[in-house]
């Protein structure tokens, strides 16, 4: 067993630096409904989340698995490749952060790995079937999955729900969704975290120090564990902004029916060993339960934009990678030039963020798009959804005169619930 070089030193450490940056980029996945419905605080469910996150780290390897072994020929990857994956990761983490997108730190991953094992070893250096077995077809599937599930799960909530008082059903349901949340933070650290522990198995096969075919030493389950759990500490507080607020208004009901939908996707897909995003299972949740309430809206110009990140997120993060591992190919020089470039690039980026802070005491301020009108989709589904029982449908309550304010003795008027 050979003893660590400085290039496989470097990975390591900037595989934890990407751990660390989707901790912070996806803690909206586990909380920002639960802090949008003021169920917890902001700093309290961060730190709730960080925890759980570093718990579910150690229960599983299944998804750690597949991007170590499946995904790539270990055969031939140098750890300068995937150094380069990570560089394209990592920017587009960054770039997506700033914007306040939830994008996929999973696909990101991905991207970064296949861009820069093709600049290497050409497209047969790739598992074609892996990738769309285990990466793309469950991409796709799990919004709608996770996305009708909530939606189902949120008209059965409200119907169970419709005779019970008020107020203490909105406290059960936020009591729900902390429980829920904790789910979604540990269902997070099952899948998330295993992605790095993943990638630094493949570079430590690669350098020579694990055999092909190893599982991850505990030193990286602990150490891909805590730096997601910082990461998740810190708070991504602009995506968090975005999930809970931009894509839709959420009630404890929804945050409940919206969080415990997606973590039993995430749970399942980590179960089957799938590199799934817990991205794109928590904002389909979080939309099918927007549609799930009888008069809510979903704000499709932000959802668009999501769809359009979650599409470029793969080969904009192989772009960058492939290029990373050309300029690597030059030796010793050309990768102090990447990592010079991925440092200068990070700073410019955390820069720019301080032009418009978004922090825990202003995540729930209106600082997203305005009020929206319901789009076609929310239209129709409204349409063909019954009204509660007693409710008076807004057609017949608009045709009932409003009791005369010089008549004293008139009856109330009737007016929708």
């Amino acid at each position: 067993m050979e003893s660590f070089s400085l290039i496989l030193a470097i990975v390591v450490v900037t595989a934890l630096a990407f751990d660390f940056t989707n901790g912070f980029h996806d803690t909206a996945n586990a909380m920002a409904t639960t802090i949008s419905t003021g169920a917890l605080k902001p700093k309290v469910a961060v730190a709730m989340s960080a925890v759980l996150n570093l718990v579910g780290a150690f229960l599983s390897v299944e998804v750690a698995n597949t991007i170590s072994k499946g995904l790539v020929d270990e055969a031939g990857i140098r750890p300068e490749v995937i150094f380069a994956a990570l560089v394209g990761a990592i920017l587009w983490n960054l770039l997506t952060w700033l914007v306040g997108l939830p994008s996929s730190s999973s696909h990101a991953l991905m991207g970064g790995l296949i861009g820069a094992t093709v600049a290497s070893a050409g497209f047969g250096a790739v598992h074609g079937d892996v990738l769309v077995t285990k990466v793309l077809i469950p991409a796709i599937a799990a919004p709608l999955v996770a996305g009708l599930a909530a939606m189902i799960a949120t008209r059965l909530t409200y119907r169970l729900g419709r005779k019970a008082d008020g107020k203490a059903s909105e406290k059960g349901y936020r009591a729900g969704q902390i429980a829920s949340a904790g789910l979604v933070s540990v269902a997070h650290g099952t899948n998330d975290a295993q992605k790095t522990m993943g990638i630094i198995t493949l570079a430590l096969v690669a350098g020579g120090t694990l055999a092909p075919d190893s599982d991850p030493p505990l030193w990286v389950i602990l150490s891909a564990g805590v730096a997601i759990a910082l990461g998740t500490y810190l708070g991504g507080w602009r995506i968090i902004r975005t999930m809970g607020k931009g894509l839709t208004d959420l009630r404890p009901q929804q945050g409940f029916a919206a969080q415990t939908s997606a973590a039993t996707v995430i749970l399942a897909s980590s179960h089957l060993g799938f590199s799934l995003s817990t991205t794109h299972s928590v904002s389909g949740s979080v939309m099918g339960a927007g549609l799930g309430r009888k008069g809510g809206v979903v704000r499709w110009s932000t959802a668009t934009r999501m769809f359009v990140a979650w599409g470029l997120t793969l080969p904009a993060a192989a772009l960058v990678a492939a290029v990373a591992e050309w300029v690597c190919g030059f030796g010793s020089w050309g990768t102090a030039l990447v990592a010079v470039f991925l440092i200068a690039s990070s700073a410019a980026i955390w820069k720019l963020s301080r032009r418009e802070v978004v922090d825990h005491t202003n995540v729930n301020d209106h600082g997203v798009p305005g009020e929206e009108q319901p789009g076609v989709v929310t239209q129709a589904i409204a349409a063909v959804t019954p009204p509660p029982v007693g409710t008076v449908p807004e057609e017949l309550a608009a045709t009932i005169p409003a009791p005369s304010s010089t008549d004293p003795a008139a009856p109330p008027a009737r007016t929708a619930v």
